[in-house]
């Protein structure tokens, strides 16, 4: 028995020999930057759609999310989201920041690979497809 111990452990280190270290393999998402102008009383959001699609979310959720951290009404035109009230870009790229790290990003891995898999009594369940992770949180 003890033969195949030693075989077991060469083969351990010659795995893990193979495998790139930590530090190169963690790369952590970046959040892009928001490009929106401010015409008249009303802000647009040019680049909503580039988020939605990031975030692999439904445009309509992310929208809620900022009616309510902006206290303000929206609506999405086509890509865009139009936002009742003038709304700084820093502040915009604050809140997407904020919904991203709250409903995007894996607790566990840092990976934006996650999806909404159910909502139940008012909280989604978020399950990480890059290392299967599954956590509850408030729905936005």
């Amino acid at each position: 028995m003890g033969n195949q111990d030693e075989e077991y452990e060469k083969l351990l280190d010659r795995a893990f020999a193979k495998m790139p270290s930590l530090s190169e393999a963690k790369v952590d998402f970046v959040v892009p930057d928001v490009d929106s102008i401010i015409q008249g009383s009303k802000t647009i959001f040019r680049n909503f759609s580039v988020f939605a699609d990031l975030a692999r979310r439904e445009k309509d959720s992310i929208a809620k999310f900022l009616t309510k951290e902006l206290a303000v009404p929206v609506n999405i035109e086509d890509n865009k989201l139009s936002i009742n009230g003038k709304v700084q870009n820093s502040v915009l790229n604050e809140k997407i920041k904020k919904y991203f790290s709250t409903y995007v990003i894996c607790k566990e891995c840092h990976k934006p690979d996650t999806r909404v898999e159910g909502v139940e009594r008012g909280y989604e369940t978020i399950v990480c497809e890059a290392c299967g992770a599954r956590y509850t949180v408030k729905h936005s």
